[in-house]
């Protein structure tokens, strides 16, 4: 500013804030046993969440589409370039309202480096805005 003291900066304030605002400050957790839904919770939209897609809020609307076919929580918040916690808490909104159905790997699974693994190349392979790959820089 003229005055030498620094502009607000509403790129940062703006990233901070709307988080909060998307789940109205609630953060995720699966309810029954405190624990957060692990990254690699399957999500697919169900019959009634395709048919609800215009009466959705933007963000919700977005999950529900682009879970016609099966997706992590993570390949939804990377697609979606949203916070992974907006989509736990949001994924989780949408099962209450039946729109969505979750399924939680079993805790067996969840171990096994093998399912890390595959999670971390499937989200190197999802274009960033220029459509190029991440793990090909």
């Amino acid at each position: 500013m003229a005055d030498g003291t620094p502009a607000p900066d509403p790129a940062g304030f703006a990233s901070a804030v709307r988080p909060f605002l998307l789940t109205a400050g609630r953060v995720a957790d699966d309810g029954a046993d405190g624990h957060w839904l692990p990254v690699e919770t399957q999500v697919v939209a169900t019959p009634e969440g395709l048919d609800a897609l215009d009466r959705l809020t933007f963000e919700q609307h977005d999950i529900v589409a682009v879970c016609r076919l099966p997706q992590s929580l993570a390949e939804i918040a990377a697609r979606l370039r949203l916070h992974l916690n907006v989509v736990r808490v949001l994924a989780e909104d949408l099962r209450a309202a039946g729109q969505l159905t979750v399924h939680v790997p079993d805790s067996g699974v969840v171990q096994d480096a093998s399912v890390l693994r595959r999670v971390i190349d499937g989200l190197r392979a999802i274009p960033d805005a220029r459509g190029v790959p991440s793990d090909s820089d």
